[in-house]
């Protein structure tokens, strides 16, 4: 049994695939999908998964259900003996998630030498672009 716990709306979430969970709102239409980047832990049978770099590969999609709102919640507020009473109100608006799938990609060798060398390529192109701007401001400067 693959399970994740992942973070939404400043809570954690124990899910599995086919579980339905009421999450904070999230934007979507029914039957969107939603991607979950922050997984916190993610548990395959009898391995439990926490490190870092295994984690910031894993992804849970879900589907939009629903959008709704929660329970009503009262909130009421008095002092004593200075006739002070103040009640208020409100619905939470929720978003009804399916969870479709939990994926750990797992990082191998090439996949780490592919990374590194993007990595690289990146780098070499923003040092350049920074030292032809430093051209142009010095040669700005000089007149």
């Amino acid at each position: 049994m693959n399970y994740a716990v992942i973070k939404s709306g400043g809570k954690q979430y124990k899910v599995s695939t086919g579980d339905v969970i009421l999450i904070e709102k999230m934007l979507g239409d029914k039957g969107s999908r939603i991607t979950f980047d922050e997984v916190v832990m993610m548990g395959e049978g009898k391995t439990i998964h926490t490190e870092e770099p295994a984690l910031k590969t894993a992804t849970v999609i879900g589907e939009v259900i629903e959008q709704t709102k929660g329970p009503k919640i009262i909130v009421f507020k008095k002092k004593r003996r200075h006739n002070y009473r103040r009640k208020q109100g409100h619905k939470q608006d929720l978003t009804a998630v399916r969870i479709k799938s939990i994926d750990l990609k797992k990082i191998t060798p090439e996949t780490k030498q592919k990374e590194k060398k993007e990595n690289k390529k990146v780098t070499k192109s923003i040092t350049k672009t920074t030292s032809k701007n430093a051209t142009k401001k010095a040669a700005s400067k000089k007149e």
